[in-house]
């Protein structure tokens, strides 16, 4: 946690730190020396300990794994005590609806609450295939195909499409699952600074002519600056230089564009220029899984062979069938993902009006403040929760540590009253809570 990193501390309190968690370090290795069945010798498990003994020394309680008592929508029940919730993926407050449960409760009555196999053996379900027809209408494409896992479906498909010999460029604050399924194809791995497309065609052009298939990988909707990519300029690059386009909207879908379609309707792009697209079932579908929408003939090679899906058990049939509701009730009530949009728009604003960073935040359902500490942003999230609103922090090393902020996922349901108390509530929680320390 030290390395490369001032957390906001002075340069005395910092060294008093370093000193205090050397001396717990020396202890977990003469403990993992003692013990040789334990697991003290992991690197990371060890790196993970001095990030918890630095929360513990600094005095911060852990942000994460709070209970949610109820349903957590734009407001939640934590320790008791209803807050304002700024903490969920619930864009369109579609977790709730009823439409979305009974649909859930006919799949669960009729099919069970498993597919109990993987869909290729006996886990195929007749909803599966419903749902997939309609996610592939929805992107323009032949075909799609539904897992059990958001984050699976990138390092899955990724990791089987690509190889040693292939190439793939993505963007810097590309998503985990896509890293890692780029890193288990084996294939060279090039990443372009964030959003920079011009930079991007000078990687590609440099690399390709060495490669054997190209794949740029892109998101839709960024979840953690919440701003767009330009599309059809990534569009251009990719048929300038024969690679296939990639584009992750799993924040985007609901989201994104005048009814949501996500980034290929804000951009006026057709969705079928895009190779291949990602979604996931967490967000907007108010569910759990991931699925992808291409070409036929790419589809169902996966479905026979991709191991994510091949050797997993099938999405199970009630998520399924309330992800197809979902998308009915998107369809049919424009007004939610208008009221998403004037909502976070209303939020980044308030956010500026009170001297806050918001960075390059489209105002879409993803609003930062950028703190530049991961110390000021835990103490100012604990400082936010205990006047009543939830926002996570993000910190180093998921951010760099200077762009270390909390998060505010926006909803439909918000109300702007809420987002004017939130706001002040987050200035007084800030102004009580050291800024960065600039030798940092």
């Amino acid at each position: 946690m030290t390395r490369g990193a001032g957390f906001g501390l002075s340069a005395t309190a910092r060294l008093a730190l370093v000193q205090r968690l050397a001396r717990r370090r020396e202890g977990q290795e003469a403990q993992a020396a003692a013990d040789p069945r334990g697991f003290g010798g992991i690197q990371n498990l060890k790196d993970w300990g001095l990030v918890r003994d630095a929360m513990d020394a600094l005095g911060i309680e852990s942000p994460f794994f709070r209970a949610h008592e109820g349903l957590a929508g734009a407001t939640t029940r934590i320790a008791g005590r209803e807050v304002v919730n700024f903490g969920s993926y619930d864009y369109l407050a579609l977790n709730g609806d009823a439409r979305l449960h009974a649909a859930a409760a006919e799949a669960m009555a009729r099919h069970g609450i498993s597919a109990s196999a993987s869909r290729l053996v006996s886990g195929e379900r007749p909803v599966h295939a419903a749902f997939e027809r309609r996610l592939a209408a929805h992107y323009g494409a032949e075909a799609a195909l539904a897992f059990v896992s958001g984050h699976a479906t990138n390092v899955t498909v990724i990791g089987h499409l690509m190889g040693p010999r292939d190439l793939i460029l993505h963007d810097a604050a590309i998503h985990n699952s896509a890293a890692e399924g780029a890193r288990l194809s084996g294939a060279r791995r090039i990443s372009f600074p964030h959003n920079d497309l011009a930079q991007a065609g000078k990687e590609l052009r440099a690399a390709r002519r060495g490669a054997g298939r190209a794949l740029i990988v892109i998101e839709g909707h960024y979840s953690m600056d919440g701003d767009l990519p330009d599309l059809a300029g990534f569009v251009r690059l990719a048929r300038d230089h024969e690679a296939w386009l990639m584009v992750d909207d799993a924040h985007g879908l609901g989201v994104v564009g005048a009814t949501g379609k996500g980034i290929f309707e804000a951009a006026g792009v057709d969705p079928a220029e895009v190779d291949i697209w990602m979604g996931t079932l967490s967000k907007t579908l108010c569910g759990c899984g991931g699925y992808i929408a291409a070409r036929a003939e790419l589809v169902d090679w996966l479905r026979h062979t991709v191991p994510g899906f091949v050797y997993s058990v099938g999405l199970p049939p009630m998520l399924a069938a309330s992800a197809l509701a979902a998308l009915d009730v998107m369809e049919a009530e424009p007004w939610r993902v208008a009221a998403l949009q004037r909502n976070a728009a209303t939020f980044r604003e308030l956010c500026r009006a009170r001297g806050f960073d918001t960075g390059a935040s489209a105002g879409l359902g993803i609003v930062p403040v950028i703190l530049g500490s991961s110390v000021r942003a835990a103490r100012v999230s604990a400082a936010l929760l205990e006047r009543g609103v939830n926002a996570l922090p993000i910190v180093f090393p998921a951010v760099p540590e200077k762009a270390a902020r909390l998060r505010f996922f926006l909803s439909a349901a918000h109300e702007e009253a809420q987002l004017r108390d939130a706001v002040e509530r987050l200035a007084e929680a800030a102004d009580g809570v050291a800024p960065a320390d600039p030798a940092g």
